[in-house]
């Protein structure tokens, strides 16, 4: 039996924040979107791998700030370069650093759509910016889009507060039906102005999938013959997958790509990047500015990132660790006969449970998420995970050992 951990100073402080900001933390951190009464609530610090919480609790990070950690966390080559430019340059400027192009002309020599590009800060800057631009150049209204893409108020589930009007042009696909995607392109073909998707899904709460053959392809295919815009969400494969992006890993090259996360190691930044022509909407056509967009501090951190990504085979490293990973997870899945799955290895691991008709898979994934948390293991239910460089082997085989316990766990409950 493993204890439930303090979690006092966590539970104070919620408490004194439910008083300060609306649901007291901001969305997807929320405690209902992991056991509540469980996990932590508050970090204090981080380093590496692994995070302690505001009660002194450490834990083996394998959600990475939901991304962002690619390296690991207080990177000091990193946060070096960025303190070199805030004391020696500054950041915040009337006008922008040359740090732009440095940083443009890297991206452009590893991502292959990208021949332009516009920084920006959040995933959600970058794909909203994506679809402005699609429509400014197509001059169409019509969006068909599959998977998350941020908060914006073209394509956020949550309708409270925005008019109807605003997302009633965005037509919705489910990945690997293309059948589906052409039957709509027959249909709305010449008023779509874009086609965007996540080239790897990842729903939440569901499985990871792969594109099936032939699937990027089609919409490839698809976007050309009706004159859209095909757009690749990477904000969560880019820099991940491939230094190129999931385009590069699999091949298949979109017209715009949405880029973030990863990138800077937790610094904030994204993009959009893309073919010159259609880039070049934003000289008069659309229309983009922020006060913070140009800030240098991300963008040091960005180039600084690539670099050490470059020098160590960072994603190369990661890969293999991914396989080992998935690999002895899916043996102790097997052995253990709980009905879950894993998915997204090598890349963004994922443990779901699999529906059934008396919903026993609910309380086997809140079982699962307890004791895992219980054993200093940073999981989400409903979210994937992810591995960074600084998890050594030591740290993924005790992963894959609180896993197999807390599978053992579960099984009391069938």
């Amino acid at each position: 039996m493993v204890n439930k951990l303090n979690l006092d100073n966590s539970n104070r402080l919620y408490e004194e924040a439910l008083d300060l900001i609306p649901g007291a933390i901001l969305g997807i951190r929320r405690p209902y979107n992991f056991v509540e009464g469980e996990y932590p609530i508050f970090f204090e610090t981080a380093k590496g791998g692994k995070v302690i919480d505001v009660d002194g609790n450490e834990y083996l990070d394998m959600l990475c700030a939901y991304g962002p950690i690619i390296i690991g966390h207080r990177e000091e080559e990193i946060d070096n370069a960025v303190v070199d430019q805030i004391k020696n340059k500054g950041f915040c400027m009337s006008l922008t650093q040359q740090i732009q192009n440095r940083l443009a002309k890297k991206l452009r020599a590893l991502i292959p759509c990208c021949e332009k590009m516009v920084f920006v800060k959040t995933g959600s800057d970058a794909t909203t910016i994506g679809i402005r631009v699609a429509r400014g150049y197509t001059k169409r209204l019509k969006v068909l889009r599959c998977g998350y893409h941020g908060w914006h108020s073209w394509c956020v589930e949550g309708k409270g507060g925005i008019p109807k009007k605003l997302y009633e042009d965005v037509l919705e696909f489910e990945y690997n039906d293309l059948d589906k995607v052409t039957k709509m392109m027959q249909e709305y073909g010449n008023e779509v102005a874009a086609i965007i998707l996540t080239p790897i899904n990842h729903p939440g709460a569901h499985e990871l999938e792969m594109p099936k053959p032939g699937f990027l392809e089609g919409l490839r295919e698809l976007a050309d013959k009706h004159g859209s815009i095909l757009i690749f969400d990477e904000i969560r494969t880019g820099f991940r997958v491939n230094l190129g992006g999931a385009q590069k890993e699999l091949g298949v090259i979109p017209d715009l790509g949405a880029f973030g996360k990863a990138m800077a190691n937790g610094y904030p930044i994204s993009f959009l990047g893309g073919k010159k022509e259609i880039m070049d909407a934003l000289i008069e056509e659309v229309f983009l500015s922020s006060t913070f967009f140009p800030n240098s501090v991300p963008q040091v951190a960005a180039l600084k990132t690539i670099e050490i990504m470059e020098r160590e085979d960072v994603l190369g490293t990661i890969r293999k660790k991914g396989v080992k990973f998935a690999k002895d997870v899916n043996e102790i899945i097997e052995e253990s006969s709980v009905p879950c799955t894993f998915s997204g290895g090598p890349w963004m691991p994922y443990i779901t449970f699999d529906p059934d008709p008396n919903h026993l898979y609910r309380k086997l994934r809140e079982e699962f998420y307890r004791q895992l948390i219980r054993r200093q293991i940073f999981l989400q239910p409903y979210h994937h995970g992810y591995i960074c460089y600084r998890h050594t082997d030591e740290d993924l085989e005790n992963a894959v050992n609180m896993i197999s316990e807390s599978l053992k766990e579960c099984k009391k409950l069938m």
